[in-house]
C-alpha cells in the first residue's frame, strides 16, 4: 500500500503523525510519501519515507500554504491508495481525483477557534460554525478517524478512535529525581503558558528548575524568552518526541496546566500518558480526562490535580513532590503501569494500520456483478419480468 500523509499545520515531526502512524506504516512494509513543512521547520526527512515539502500554515497566513499544497496533492494523490491528512484546512486542498482519503481528527476545531488568538474575537464563533458544515458534509465525502472518544458526538456517523498512546518502556530510563520539573508539547495561553511562566518563578526561588520543551505561539513566544532570560524557566523549543522524553526521564514531576476550555474538556493530553509511562508524577489541572486517569484510577493515583490558572498551587504541589521521596516513587511506579497495561502504543498502531488497510481493499475490490432478470417467454414473444 503506497499512503500520502500531508499536513501544513503540524511540526514535521509531530508525535502522533510521524512517531507513531508513519511509523506504524512504514513497520507494516507500506510506501509513504510525507507532505510536510519540512524546509520551515528545519527538519531532515527520514530516509524511509518520501518527502515533499510545502510551506507551514500558520497565523492568519494559511491560504498559501493551502494553495500550495492543492497543487502538491493534485500531483501526488493519484499515485497512491490511501491520502492521510491531519488538518482541517486540507479540505480546502483536496484533489478531485484522490484515493481513499481519511481525515484524521486532532482536536474538536470549532472550540479550538474560541482560543486561537490570530482569529479576531467577534468572528471566532461564526467561523466555529462554518467549520462544523465543513465537517459534516467531510463525513459523507470521505473515511474519519478520531483521536478522542469525546469527539464522537460531532459526527453522525460511528468512526474509529485511535488515542494518542505512547510507546512505553519496560522499565523507565531513570526514578524521578529532585531538582527539576518537565513540560512537554505545544504552548500557549490556553495550555497554561502564563502559568508555567509564573510557577517557574516560583520553584526557581526553591532551587527547582523547569524545563520546557515544545514550541510556541506567536503570542506565547516573547514571553518565553523572557522568562528563559531571566531563569524562571530554561525553554528548548521544539525537539522531537523520541529525544523530548529522554530529556523530560528523571524529572521530579512532569506538568499539564490546560485551562478550562470546550477544546480541552473532553480530550486526555498526550503529554500525561507520556509522563506516566516515563515514571514521572504528574501534576496536571482538573481536565476531567487527565484527573480521572491520575487520581481516580483503582491503581491508585498517579500524581496531583491542581486548580486551573493556579500556579501558586501547582508549585506547591511540586514542592510536596519535592519533600516526599517515598511519595513521588510511588507515584511513578503507579503511573508507569497504568500506562503499560492500558496506553502502550503497539497495539493501537496494529489497529491503526488494520483499519487503514481495509479500506484500501474495500475500495479496490470489485463490485459485485448483480445479474439482469431474464423475461419468461410467452406465446413466442418477451414479456418484461415485471409486468403483471
Amino acid at each position: 500500500m503506497h499512503a500520502l500523509v500531508a499536513t501544513i499545520v503540524h511540526h514535521p515531526e509531530d508525535a502522533r503523525i510521524l512517531h507513531r502512524q508513519i511509523r506504524a506504516l512504514v513497520d507494516a512494509g507500506h510506501t509513504v510519501t510525507y507532505v510536510a513543512p519540512f524546509r520551515e521547520c528545519g527538519v531532515i526527512p527520514w530516509d524511509q519515507v518520501r518527502a515533499v515539502d510545502v510551506p507551514r500554515a500558520s497565523g492568519r497566513d494559511r491560504m498559501s500554504a493551502i494553495q500550495a499544497a492543492r497543487a502538491v496533492l493534485a500531483k501526488l494523490a493519484p499515485q497512491a491508495d490511501l491520502l492521510l491528512f491531519h488538518d482541517p484546512e486540507l479540505l480546502l486542498a483536496l484533489p478531485a481525483k484522490r484515493p481513499v482519503t481519511v481525515w484524521d481528527v486532532h482536536e474538536d476545531t470549532p472550540a479550538a477557534l474560541l482560543t486561537k488568538p490570530w482569529v479576531p474575537q467577534p468572528l471566532r464563533r461564526p467561523i466555529g460554525s462554518v467549520v462544523r458544515g465543513f465537517e459534516r458534509r467531510a463525513e459523507r465525502r470521505m473515511r474519519l478517524i478520531l483521536a478522542e472518544e469525546g469527539y464522537r458526538p460531532r459526527f453522525r456517523g460511528d468512526h474509529p478512535v485511535v488515542p494518542n498512546t505512547t510507546d512505553v518502556p519496560e522499565v523507565p530510563l531513570r526514578p524521578p529525581g529532585d531538582d527539576r520539573v518537565v513540560y512537554l508539547g505545544q504552548l500557549s495561553r490556553a495550555r497554561g503558558a502564563h502559568d508555567l511562566i509564573e510557577m517557574g518563578r516560583q520553584l526557581r526561588d526553591h532551587g527547582v528548575r523547569l524545563e520546557v520543551i515544545g514550541g510556541a505561539d506567536h503570542e506565547t513566544r516573547p514571553l518565553l524568552r523572557e522568562a528563559h532570560q531571566e531563569n524562571a524557566l530554561h525553554w528548548y523549543g521544539f525537539v522531537p518526541n523520541d529525544r523530548a522524553l529522554r530529556m523530560a526521564a528523571g524529572a521530579l514531576a512532569g506538568i499539564s496546566l490546560l485551562h478550562d476550555t470546550d477544546n480541552y474538556r473532553h480530550s486526555l493530553p498526550t503529554k500525561v500518558v507520556e509522563y506516566m509511562a516515563h515514571g514521572l508524577p504528574v501534576v496536571t489541572t482538573p481536565n476531567p480526562m487527565a484527573a480521572a486517569l491520575v487520581a481516580k484510577r483503582p491503581e491508585g493515583p498517579a500524581g496531583t490535580v491542581v486548580p486551573f490558572q493556579d500556579p501558586a498551587a501547582a508549585a506547591l504541589a511540586v514542592l510536596e513532590l519535592r519533600r516526599d521521596e517515598a511519595l513521588r516513587h510511588e507515584y511513578a511506579r503507579t503511573g508507569h503501569h497504568i500506562a503499560q497495561t492500558s496506553f502502550h502504543w503497539p497495539v493501537q498502531a496494529r489497529l491503526f494500520v488494520k483499519k487503514l488497510e481495509e479500506w484500501v481493499a474495500e475500495a479496490n475490490s470489485p463490485a459485485p456483478r448483480i445479474p439482469r432478470p431474464r423475461a419468461p417467454r410467452q406465446g413466442g414473444r418477451r414479456r418484461s419480468a415485471f409486468s403483471e
